[in-house]
């Protein structure tokens, strides 16, 4: 990892820690709640590994805070601005694309915006979100597919698309240019699985 991708996972690791302990939740209790090894949770606390944004997400759905809540610091006032440049990079491709997070709200709705970036032929796959997921999308430059659901759709520059993120999907770039494209993804309910097994 480089010094930025080290960074983050301290933060990641440091906050998965803060909230697990604040629920005096046992590794193996969040390993269970999550679906993810005990050796991943550990990892991730240590901040010895750049986990997936699908672990990620089944962290911070077991924890009950929403992605952004692991990434960043609590907002302690009403506007929060994130510059150019100061998003959290939580997906790296092998050809230099970026999965950016910008922003993001706090529970028990969380609304994320993502910057992502797509090289020429780079793909992400994404597995499936939390029930009633849906992502909006607008390609910035470049030529974007989506596959989900059993669809396959082509966009360009300027057009948008909305679906659920509620099944596998995935982002591809088929040309030789690279592909910019904005991404809201929309989680409804973030913890309330937590809050049920409390009751």
């Amino acid at each position: 990892m480089d010094e930025e991708a080290e960074s983050l996972a301290r933060v990641i690791g440091e906050r998965v820690r803060q909230e697990r302990k604040a629920r005096e939740w046992t590794l193996d209790h969040l390993s269970d709640a999550a679906g993810v090894s005990r050796r991943m949770v550990v990892n991730v606390e240590q901040g010895s590994v750049n986990p997936s944004i699908g672990t990620l997400l089944r962290l911070s759905e077991a924890l009950g805070v929403g992605l952004p809540a692991l990434v960043e610091p609590p907002a302690s006032q009403a506007a929060k601005v994130t510059r150019h440049h100061e998003g959290a990079v939580l997906w790296a491709g092998p050809s230099g694309g970026q999965g950016v997070l910008m922003a993001g709200t706090e529970p028990p709705n969380v609304l994320e915006l993502w910057d992502w970036t797509l090289a020429a032929g780079e793909r992400h796959e994404s597995e499936a979100h939390t029930a009633g997921t849906r992502e909006l999308l607008q390609v910035q430059q470049g030529w974007l597919m989506v596959e989900t659901d059993g669809q396959t759709v082509e966009l360009g520059a300027g057009d948008a698309l909305t679906f659920f993120g509620d099944t596998v999907h995935a982002y591809t770039n088929p040309r030789d240019e690279s592909a910019r494209f904005l991404l809201a993804v929309y989680e409804p309910g973030v913890g309330n699985a937590h809050t049920r097994e409390q009751h």
